[in-house]
């Protein structure tokens, strides 16, 4: 198995265990409320200094999506691609931004709260923090997976030195 077969088939799996314990129950109408207390945020293998929160579906299968993701000061993910459009939205602190194939942080443009992002299918980028936490809101219709440019540099890199 490819290196880069072998971490999109362990992101899905990952993906699936967070859905089992961070969706929220709907009420009689089918409403779903979330509050900040009530969000359960997972490590993934890989992922030093990022945690993730599933709101709604299951990126692992088709279908509308809700995750979240915080990013600890510093850390951010180095060149990947999903196959999918995903809708961004920086909830608190300032995401910084990059696109291609090399790892570039000091290159990565800010963008703060209430910004909104596209990222393009397929589009090879990074993202992360710098000298603050930063939490967004991804949005997508799954199947979704996180493939990496360069698998033998891992997920995540420091964007400051």
């Amino acid at each position: 198995m490819r290196p880069t077969k072998i971490v999109s088939t362990t992101l899905a799996a990952a993906l699936t265990l967070l859905t089992m314990t961070a969706t929220a129950e709907k009420d009689r109408a089918g409403f779903v409320r979330i509050t900040p207390e009530d969000i359960v945020w997972q490590t993934r293998p890989g992922y030093d200094g990022v945690k993730f929160a599933t709101l709604q579906g299951d990126p692992a299968k088709p279908g509308l999506y809700v995750i979240r993701a915080k990013f600890a000061p510093g850390t951010m993910t180095r060149p990947h691609w999903h196959p999918e459009d995903r809708v961004i939205v920086v909830v608190s602190g300032t995401w910084y931004t990059g696109e291609g194939d090399t790892f570039e942080p000091e290159k990565a443009l800010p963008l703060k709260p209430g910004s909104f992002m596209l990222h393009p299918g397929k589009a090879h980028h990074y993202d992360g923090a710098k000298d603050e936490e930063v939490v967004v809101q991804i949005v997508g219709i799954g199947p979704s997976a996180t493939t990496l440019v360069h698998p033998e540099q891992g997920h995540t890199g420091r964007s400051i030195k």
